[in-house]
């Protein structure tokens, strides 16, 4: 699969990126369970706000995922 970026990922959209796959590698496979996995692990979240599924679901949103 070919992505086209302006720019290479941030820190922060791999340590997301890390934890998600992480997630999805471990069986994970509703959003509360992702939410759990990325709170675990210390992903953090942006301006420090607590995961939760409608953040989950607006960063993917937002970073295009």
């Amino acid at each position: 699969m070919h992505q086209s970026r302006d720019a290479e990922p941030t820190e922060y959209e791999n340590l997301l990126a890390d934890g998600l796959e992480k997630a999805f590698g471990a069986g994970v496979t509703e959003l509360a369970g992702v939410v759990e996995s990325l709170i675990a692990d210390g992903v953090p979240a942006p301006k420090g706000q607590p995961w939760t599924t409608d953040l989950v679901l607006s960063e993917l949103k937002r970073l295009g995922a």
